[in-house]
C-alpha cells in the first residue's frame, strides 16, 4: 500500500511538472501575441490550475517530510508560496483593484509566481548529464545552439519586435546575445519592443554563464545531491580542481555574478541624468541591461548608438563603471574567487591584532593563473590605453578634455577585450588604431570568463615560448613553476584554429561583400570569431549569407574551435609505450 501511494506521489509530481512546463509557453504566447479578452479570460484559467497544482505539490513534499528538504529550500517555499497566494487571492478572488495593493495586482506578478512555480518543479527533476550519448564538450555545444534556437523563436514573436523581423536577423541577434558578442545586424533600441530588449537581457546573461550552470545549480540547490557521473560532467565544464568542490564553484559563479551586476547597476543608475530618461523604471531597466551586458561582456546597448550618444558620450563616471564591469567579467570566475580569497586572507592579517585571532599561514594564496591572467591583463589594457591615447589624440579623442582623453583611450583599450562597447565613431578610427584594436580583440579575455578571444592565459604562454626558446631552454618557468607540455600544445593549438578560422570567415565575406573593403571586413571577422561586437558600420548592410558566416564565427568563437574537434573525434585510449623522439626541421 506504502509502495503504491508512493508510485501515485511521484506520477503526481511529474505531470504537475509537465503543466508548469506547458505554462511556461502559454507564457510566452501571452506576453509575444495579442491577446482579445475570450483568449486571456482562458490563459488567466490555465495560469490558476498550474499555480494550484504548484502549490498542492509544494504542500505534499511537507507532508511527506520530503529528506531533500533543508532551510535554504524552505525559505524559497515560504517566499514563493506568499507570493503566489498573494497573486491568487488578487486576481481570482474578485476584490477590486486599489492602491493599497496596486503592484502587487500588476500583470508582472502573475508571470513571476507560474516562473518560479516551474523552476520549483524543474528543479525536483531528476537532471542527467552524464548521457552515454554525449560527452562534456558535446553537451556544451548542443547547450548553446539549443538556447540559439530558443532565442530565435522568442525574437520573431510579434511582441518583441515594433516591426516585425527576418528570421536571418533573429538569429543573427539571437547568436550574438548567447555568445555575448554585441554585432547587431539592426538597430536594437528601434527595432525591439521593451519586451524584445527583455529577450535580448536573458540570451546574454544566460550566454555568459551557459545553462548548465543554472539547471545544475538550482537541481542541487532544491535537491542537495547529485549523481557522482554528473558531478564529473560539471567538472569538466567548470574547470572546478576537485569533484566534490563542483557545486561550490557554482555556487559561487552565480553569487559573484549577480554581487558585481547589482553593484554596476547601481552606479550606473547613479550616473544617469534624471533628465536623460525620466521614467525611474525606465531608467532602472536601463542601468540592469548595461550592467548585465558589460559583466557579460556582451556589448549590447538600448541606445541606437551605443554609449555614442548625445548625453552619454561624455559621461566619464559612466564610462568608468563600465570599464570596471568589463574587467570583472573578463578575468574569469576562478580570478576574481582567488583575488577575492587573497584580499580577504589580508584583510584578517591587517585586524588580527585587535581580534587577537590568529591567522593561518597560508602559502601560494595567488595561485599561477592568477599571477599570468593578471599581470597580462594589466599590462595590455596599459599598453592599449598609451597606444590608443597617442593614436587617437587629434582624432576620435579631440573633443574631450584632458582627463576625458584617459578615460576614453581606457576605454577603447578595455572594450575590445570581448566587450563591444563604443564611446568614439568606431568609422573615424585610424587603420593603426583598428590593428591595435584587432590584435586586442583576438587576444580577447581570460579563461572562465564570460569573454571570448584566445583568452590572455593563451597569449601570455605563446610570449613565454618565444622567450624560453630564445634563451635556449627546453622548458617553460615562471614564478618558480614549470608550464605542462599539454598546456603549451593547447594554447598553440587555439591559436592556429583561431587564425584557421578566422581566415576562411574572411575569404567568404570578400566572396559575398567584396565591396566593403578587405579591412573593413577583417575587422569584422574577428570581432565576430572573438566575441566582441565591435563594429565599424558595415554589419547592417551586409549580405544575409554574410550574416550567416558571421554567426557561424560567433558561435565557433564562443564554444571555441578546439573544444567541437574534441566532441566529435574519439578520444584516444592511454598506450603505454613510446615511439623514439626525433627532431623535425623548423627553420
Amino acid at each position: 500500500m506504502d509502495l503504491l501511494k508512493k508510485f501515485d506521489i511521484s506520477f503526481f509530481y511529474k505531470w504537475v511538472f509537465y503543466i508548469s512546463l506547458i505554462g511556461i509557453g502559454v507564457l510566452i504566447f501571452d506576453f509575444g501575441f495579442a491577446q482579445d479578452s475570450f483568449f486571456q479570460q482562458k490563459i488567466n484559467i490555465y495560469y490558476f490550475v498550474v499555480l494550484l497544482l504548484g502549490m498542492i505539490a509544494t504542500a505534499l513534499r511537507y507532508i511527506k517530510k520530503d529528506k531533500s528538504l533543508n532551510f535554504k529550500v524552505i525559505v524559497f517555499d515560504v517566499l514563493s508560496s506568499i507570493i503566489i497566494l498573494t497573486v491568487l487571492f488578487l486576481h481570482f478572488s474578485g476584490v477590486e483593484k486599489s492602491e493599497m495593493h496596486t503592484i502587487l495586482y500588476e500583470d508582472v506578478w502573475m508571470k513571476i509566481a507560474i516562473f518560479l512555480t516551474f523552476i520549483r518543479e524543474f528543479a525536483a527533476r531528476d537532471i542527467d548529464l552524464s548521457s552515454a550519448f554525449l560527452n562534456p564538450a558535446q553537451l556544451f555545444i548542443l547547450s548553446f545552439a539549443g538556447i540559439i534556437m530558443m532565442g530565435t523563436f522568442l525574437l520573431m514573436l510579434p511582441n518583441a519586435t515594433t516591426h516585425g523581423i527576418s528570421y536571418v536577423d533573429a538569429l543573427f541577434i539571437s547568436t550574438s546575445a548567447v555568445c555575448v558578442t554585441g554585432l547587431s545586424s539592426v538597430d536594437v533600441q528601434f527595432t525591439f519592443t521593451h519586451f524584445g530588449h527583455y529577450i535580448i537581457m536573458f540570451l546574454f546573461q544566460i550566454g555568459g554563464l551557459g545553462i548548465l550552470t543554472f539547471t545544475s545549480f538550482f537541481s542541487h540547490f532544491f535537491k542537495g545531491e547529485s549523481t557522482f557521473e554528473n558531478q564529473l560532467v560539471l567538472q569538466d565544464l567548470t574547470g572546478a580542481n576537485k569533484v566534490g568542490e563542483v557545486f561550490k564553484l557554482l555556487k559561487n559563479i552565480l553569487l559573484i555574478t549577480f554581487t558585481i551586476e547589482l553593484t554596476g547597476a547601481i552606479l550606473i543608475y547613479s550616473s544617469i541624468k534624471p533628465t536623460l530618461i525620466p521614467n525611474v523604471y525606465d531608467r532602472g531597466f536601463f542601468a540592469a541591461f548595461h550592467s548585465v551586458s558589460a559583466f557579460c561582456n556582451a556589448g549590447f546597448s538600448t541606445l541606437s548608438g551605443n554609449l555614442y550618444e548625445p548625453g552619454y558620450q561624455y559621461n566619464y563616471f559612466l564610462h568608468l563603471n563600465v570599464v570596471w564591469l568589463l574587467v570583472m567579467g573578463g578575468l574569469g570566475f576562478p580570478i576574481v574567487s582567488n583575488t577575492l580569497y587573497y584580499i580577504r586572507f589580508r584583510f584578517e592579517k591587517l585586524i588580527e591584532p585587535i581580534t587577537k585571532k590568529k591567522v593561518k599561514y597560508r602559502p601560494w594564496i595567488v595561485n599561477l593563473n592568477s599571477r599570468i591572467i593578471i599581470i597580462t591583463t594589466i599590462s595590455l589594457i596599459f599598453i592599449g590605453t598609451i597606444l590608443i591615447y597617442f593614436t587617437e589624440y587629434h582624432n576620435t579623442l579631440a573633443p574631450h578634455n584632458g582627463f576625458g582623453k584617459w578615460v576614453e583611450a581606457l576605454f577603447a583599450a578595455t572594450t575590445p577585450r570581448t566587450a563591444g562597447f563604443n564611446t568614439v565613431n568606431m568609422g573615424q578610427l585610424t587603420e593603426i588604431t583598428l590593428m591595435i584594436t584587432i590584435l586586442l580583440m583576438w587576444i580577447g579575455a581570460s579563461p572562465a570568463s564570460t569573454g571570448g578571444g584566445i583568452k590572455t592565459s593563451t597569449f601570455a604562454i605563446a610570449i613565454l615560448n618565444f622567450i624560453s626558446l630564445a634563451k635556449g631552454k627546453t622548458r617553460i618557468e615562471i614564478f618558480r613553476r614549470q608550464i605542462s607540455e599539454n598546456t603549451v600544445q593547447r594554447a598553440f593549438a587555439v591559436i592556429f584554429l583561431s587564425l584557421f578560422v578566422i581566415g576562411i570567415g574572411i575569404t567568404f565575406l570578400i566572396i559575398f561583400d567584396g565591396d566593403k573593403g578587405l579591412m573593413k571586413l577583417a575587422f569584422e571577422s574577428f570581432s565576430a570569431y572573438s566575441t566582441v561586437g565591435l563594429s565599424v558600420g558595415i554589419t547592417p548592410s551586409l549580405t544575409s549569407a554574410s550574416k550567416i558566416v558571421l554567426v557561424l564565427l560567433m558561435f565557433i568563437g564562443r564554444v571555441s574551435m578546439l573544444s567541437i574537434l574534441i566532441a566529435f573525434f574519439r578520444k584516444e585510449k592511454y598506450k603505454n609505450y613510446r615511439y623514439p623522439a626525433e627532431d623535425v626541421l623548423i627553420n
